[in-house]
């Protein structure tokens, strides 16, 4: 896997080994930032972070700071290794289920303009409840919110869609507040 553009274009990632993630395609993460389009200053955050590839790419093109949340603590340290190998400011990593760390969110007020939400496929109905709950009191006026499932699966949250795409097995969601 590759950075696709901004100021890391070309590096390679890592990603975590095993079955347990599943990176986002670099076609994917280019098909989703052409929708979402400039990042520059942003606040982002990546959940189910996994390797990590969406929230650097973020970085990469510029946003200010990314918030990366796993729970898988071997895969935490990648998105780390990733992060020092690139040499990306402006990063936390966060080893902890996706619903406390959005809890501990919320009670800090925290607001992100871009939120990407990339759960295990077989997972995103058990997320889903969660995420509609606290997901939008943590966005900006004028976020994007990009939720990627499986093509099979049409992802429901309170929030406006703006657009729906397959690429190959991947479902991209864009919403907005």
């Amino acid at each position: 896997m590759r950075i696709v553009a901004g100021s890391r274009k070309g590096h390679r990632i890592v990603a975590p080994k095993g079955v347990v993630t599943r990176p986002t395609s670099d076609r994917v993460r280019e098909a989703v930032f052409s929708i979402v389009g400039p990042v520059e200053g942003a606040a982002a955050l990546d959940l189910f972070a996994g390797s990590g590839a969406l929230g650097l790419e973020a970085l990469s093109r510029g946003a200010a700071s990314c918030v990366f949340v796993e729970r898988d603590r071997a895969a935490a340290r990648v998105i780390e290794a990733n992060l020092e190998k690139l040499r990306l400011a402006g990063a936390i990593v966060v080893n902890r289920d996706v619903a406390a760390a959005l809890r501990d969110e919320r009670a800090r007020s925290r607001r992100y303009d871009l939120v990407l939400v990339d759960p295990p496929y077989e997972e995103w109905e058990g997320h889903a409840t969660t995420l509609a709950d606290l997901l939008p009191g943590l966005l900006a006026d004028d976020a994007l919110v990009v939720v990627e499932t499986s093509d099979r699966v049409e992802p429901a949250l309170p929030l406006d869609l703006v657009t729906t795409r397959r690429y190959g097995s991947a479902r991209v969601s864009l919403f907005s507040p």
